[in-house]
């Protein structure tokens, strides 16, 4: 018996589950069975660099994630651009500023021209301590991909962006039609 026709999937459900794919069915649209081999893979992959960053750094994903974001502007950034960057609230870009800063590896500064913000930036020491774990991430991902021609890799990366496109277009008009509805 496979998997919604799918041999690997089979095996692979014998070995560890298949998360969201057990929801597929033979008769299943193409797209219905992308999108759920797209949540599967997206929750694999970032548990195994989860755990292989608890393991090898004692740090978290979420951790990880807010250091790359502040690696990333030099200048520092607000802790509300942070959390727009993250796609968390407020109060969890808090709570890791707080442990983080404890820890030396990031610093608060004033806002000049905001007094009511704070510019976020990464220590000396946090931003040695980022790329020596970003050095390994990028060894994990790659080993992760490696089986896939580097062609596929770039053409994989295409059509998603085209997905993304097309995601951003409907919200827009979304918002575009409840702000007629609504007056707005």
């Amino acid at each position: 018996m496979t998997v919604a026709g799918d041999p690997a999937l089979a095996r692979l459900d014998a070995l560890d589950g298949l998360g969201h794919e057990a929801r597929v069915a033979d008769d299943d649209h193409d797209a219905l069975r992308l999108w759920l081999r797209l949540l599967s893979c997206t929750t694999q992959v970032q548990d195994e660099v989860g755990r292989r960053l608890r393991a090898r750094f004692g740090i978290s994903l979420a951790r990880f994630d807010y250091l790359a974001q502040l690696h990333r502007a030099p200048d520092g950034l607000r802790m509300r651009e942070l959390s727009r960057r993250l796609m968390v609230t407020g109060g969890n870009v808090t709570g890791l500023t707080n442990e983080l800063a404890r820890e030396g590896l990031v610093v608060r500064a004033p806002d000049a021209q905001d007094r009511r913000a704070w510019i976020l930036r990464l220590t000396p020491r946090g931003r040695a301590a980022f790329e020596a774990m970003a050095r390994e991430h990028e060894r994990w991902i790659l080993e992760v991909f490696g089986d896939l021609e580097p062609r596929a890799l770039r053409q994989l990366h295409r059509q998603l962006g085209t997905v993304r496109l097309r995601v951003a277009a409907m919200r827009r008009e979304a918002q575009r039609r409840e702000a007629r509805e609504t007056g707005g």
